[in-house]
């Protein structure tokens, strides 16, 4: 039934987006975005931070917290943006995340490991609402809790990152 579920969010999600007629992405340089990511790989839902440090770099930071003793955890990173190329409508970029996170696993146990992503992605906004970027990235993440993992990543802009930019 999730699967059902998620292909029919991705079915409407891409029928909204060819609908859209246009779509911009901005100069931000300066900028601060405030808003959500869930790219931590113990899907902790985090705070994002992203600033535009010129027209071609970009720094940002992630902060999760779950206090359940049960299935709770904990993550922080750093994230590091170039952008590769820009178009009207978006900008296309790759990324390096640095993260610690750490994962309740039951009975107050916990254990703490590390997160590093290669990533490229694209960022883009939709005319009338310029303050607003969504991202999507893919890529490959290693990481460490229990046992060390090298995967793919695929993140769509609703994982990915919604920033609000002051």
């Amino acid at each position: 039934m999730m699967k059902y579920l998620n292909i029919f969010k991705l079915v409407i999600i891409t029928t909204l987006l060819s609908l859209s007629l246009s779509s911009k992405a901005l100069e931000r340089t300066g900028r601060l975005g405030i808003g959500m990511s869930n790219q931590f790989r113990t899907d902790l839902p985090a705070i994002s931070f992203k600033i535009q440090k010129s027209k071609s770099t970009a720094i940002g930071a992630l902060a999760a917290v779950d206090t359940d003793e049960n299935e709770g955890g904990w993550g922080a990173g750093f994230k590091l943006y170039r952008n590769i190329f820009e178009e009207p409508q978006l900008n296309f970029y790759g990324a390096v995340l640095a993260a610690m996170i750490n994962e309740k696993q039951g009975s107050g146990r916990s254990q703490s490991g590390f997160q590093f992503d290669l990533t490229m992605g694209s960022e883009f906004s939709f005319s009338g609402l310029s303050s607003l970027g969504f991202s999507f990235e893919f890529g490959v993440s290693l990481n460490k809790i229990d046992d060390f993992r090298v995967q793919t990543v695929g993140d769509s802009f609703i994982v990915a990152a919604a920033h609000f930019y002051l």
